[in-house]
């Protein structure tokens, strides 16, 4: 879990909760975290708050804190004021908990009194990350998933049974993660998942947590289900169309975002979108997507994202979606949309041999609806707008032939998808060989159709090829992600493909949300570093991105908001090079086998070693596991296998012995310790 020092309204927000401690009622919180379940830990005393330091404090102590606050389990204990140091008093010089008591009072602690007469500094107080009491598992990110809530020894799963879109809507604000937009069920338990959440949750939808919601505790401790609740969030999650300031079946397209209405800007803006929009509405069936000046009021932003509808969708936020590099709408127009306003409406069906009249540069615009249950995709292409051409008709996908397929048809379809300009128009089979029905040949668009079959051709589905003549395109919404590295496969120069070439991105402002995003999508973990100490690249290239703000609900790169596409968008000492957790390796150094030894971690280039304070077999079996070497044996302490060098890469390393990496288990934080190579730390595998 990445930890960020930037503070947020939630961050803000405190915990408390009394207990007694010397007959006096002392009151906890976490402050100056990312949300409400990690900070820094504070005491109040005589109506005034202070710290914790953090000499003694262990796992242990943590753990109580977050059970007491109702945050699940201790999953870090950042030191050295990692959120910041606190003001005013600091009330207690140590804790010492077993683990298991309900409260901090509970434990071994020392008197209190203001330590800063003792000669201690905030620069020591403690912190804590707490699980939180709800997660959502097994999704694209931590913003969709099974939902799951901690007992205070485990998570477990909650049941669909009587799950509701409130509690939903509850869980996603309290995550970070915007709105819920989908509520479902029917993943089934095994039951190896263990025992099902014996409550059903009852919130009205505005609680600020779901610990608060009411509950309902199931008949028999054992709820009725068919599966566990899976929620998926969004940043996108209301659309409406307004004129005049009414709402109605037409006008500027506007969405919800984080709690403020934006308009949607029409680059680009298809029918197969303005279609979902109406459907949605209850509005019956686009008509048209009329262009036309800014409705908007001066100052309100614009909304850039690109949605990539086929038109069949339910719910706008449904489609695909690209923000990345958004152009600048302030010039340009609004999207609008034209519903039919009854469902009911028989529309036209679109003819098979329906072409558009040729030159038509309004087309696009004005051209009627008609009821076309055909979608189109592009497949094969490693991406969204780039592939061979596959068109749905009557239940079955088919290609379009290569006969006079150009550059003027290729700019259909990638119109038609939101996918820009085209780039290159493939033939033979570029993209693979397809299957099915070959269902266009001798295409001859003039480039202005709303859709590839209004086009002039043979006819629908009649040709004389075979799929090795199968059409495709690249367009210039093409995005592609790679890292440049001379010899590592998940760090280096961070490099993007857009518009037929390779491009570099800018650092700022990434923040660590951002970099996991990255990391995540290239398979190289679920978090990283910016690593700002590198030289200036070599070469030239473009700079292709700056500005790039990733959110918890984004699951590519290409959902994240960030400025316009520009060759030059920063300077060549500002390009991004991002090392993922993925790119670390771990070995055992000096040692009578390959499965004892020091234990070194290379990251950045350099190898290190880890501090032996506080390191047991839990941390040891997490190493043994890893490296493929059988059962932990002993953890040594003292540089029993010799003195490493180079960097210390983690101190007070408190595995649970159960993670996938040594690195993701608590700790003081990377690179943060307080030991020299003596105290390296060592293990025996079986």
């Amino acid at each position: 879990m990445a930890l960020g020092r930037r503070l947020s309204l939630r961050g803000l927000c405190v915990l408390l909760l009394s207990t007694v401690v010397g007959g006096q009622v002392l009151e906890l919180r976490l402050k100056d975290g990312a949300h409400r379940c990690e900070g820094r830990v504070e005491v109040k005393h005589q109506g005034e708050w202070g710290t914790v330091a953090d000499g003694s404090w262990s796992l242990k102590d943590a753990s109580v804190a977050c059970r007491q606050l109702g945050c699940g389990v201790a999953i870090g204990i950042p030191k050295q004021a990692y959120f910041g140091p606190g003001v005013g008093p600091i009330w207690l010089s140590y804790t010492s908990c077993e683990g298991v008591e309900s409260t901090v009072s509970d434990c071994r602690h020392s008197n209190i009194k203001d330590y800063r007469n003792d000669s201690y500094i905030h620069n020591w107080d403690a912190g804590v990350v707490c699980s939180g009491f709800v997660r959502l598992a097994g999704g694209d990110g931590p913003c969709s998933g099974r939902v799951e809530v901690h007992s205070g020894q485990a998570w477990i799963p909650v049941s669909d049974g009587n799950f509701t879109l409130p509690t939903a809507q509850v869980i996603c604000a309290e995550l970070g993660c915007g709105k819920a937009v989908s509520v479902q069920g029917h993943e089934l338990f095994r039951e190896s998942d263990g025992p099902v959440w014996a409550e059903e949750f009852r919130c009205e939808g505005e609680e600020p947590e779901l610990s608060v919601c009411p509950r309902v505790s199931c008949p028999g401790g054992t709820c009725h289900h068919s599966g566990a609740a899976q929620v998926v969030c969004s940043a996108y999650s209301e659309v409406r169309l307004m004129t005049n300031g009414s709402s109605q079946c037409e006008g500027q397209v506007e969405m919800n975002i984080s709690g403020r209405w934006r308009a949607l800007c029409a680059s680009p803006w298809s029918l197969a979108n303005a279609n979902v929009v109406c459907r949605q509405l209850g509005c019956g069936v686009a008509i048209s997507t009329p262009g036309g000046p800014l409705l908007v009021e001066r100052g309100d932003q614009i909304l850039t994202a690109r949605f990539h509808c086929s038109g069949a969708e339910s719910f706008l936020w449904s489609c695909p979606v690209t923000a990345l590099g958004g152009p600048d709408c302030s010039h340009g127009n609004t999207a609008s949309v034209i519903c039919s306003g009854n469902q009911t409406q028989v529309l036209p069906q679109c003819n098979d041999s329906m072409a558009e009249p040729a030159g038509s540069a309004a087309s696009v615009e004005s051209t009627p609806y008609c009821s076309d249950s055909r979608q189109l995709r592009l497949v094969d292409g490693g991406g969204l707008c780039t592939g061979r051409v596959e068109i749905l008709d009557q239940g079955s996908w088919g290609t379009i032939c290569d006969d006079g397929w150009d550059l003027d048809d290729a700019r259909v379809v990638c119109r038609q998808l939101g996918c820009g300009e085209a780039l290159n128009a493939t033939g033979s089979a570029h993209f693979g060989a397809g299957s099915g029905p070959i269902w266009l040949d001798d295409l001859n668009c003039t480039g202005k159709e709303s859709h590839v079959w209004r086009c002039p051709s043979r006819g629908w589905g009649r040709h004389d090829c075979r799929h090795k003549q199968d059409a495709g395109v690249i367009c210039s919404e093409f995005l592609a992600l790679r890292m440049v590295s001379e010899d590592q496969q998940c760090a280096g120069w961070l490099e993007v493909f857009y518009n037929g070439t390779w491009g570099g991105v800018c650092r700022s402002p990434m923040e660590d949300i951002t970099v996991s995003v990255i990391c995540r999508q290239l398979g190289c973990g679920d978090s990283g570093t910016l690593n700002s100490s590198v030289g200036l690249r070599e070469g030239s290239r473009p700079r292709w991105v700056d500005g790039i703000r990733c959110r918890k609900t984004d699951t590519s790169l290409w959902q994240c908001p960030s400025d316009p596409w520009n060759h030059t968008s920063c300077s060549p000492k500002e390009e991004a090079y991002i090392s993922c957790e993925g790119s670390r390796q771990l070995r055992l150094a000096d040692g009578s086998s390959p499965c004892a030894g020091r234990v070194e971690i290379l990251d950045q280039g350099s190898w290190g070693t880890i501090c032996g304070y506080n390191w047991d077999l839990d941390d040891a079996r997490v190493v043994c596991r890893q490296l493929g070497c059988g059962k932990a044996l002993e953890a040594t302490l003292s540089s029993s296998f010799g003195a490493g060098s180079g960097p210390i890469w983690l101190g007070n390393v408190k595995c649970t012995g159960k993670e996938s990496h040594v690195w993701r288990c608590p700790s003081w934080g990377w690179g943060k310790h307080d030991c020299d190579h003596s105290q390296d730390a060592g293990i025996v595998c079986s």
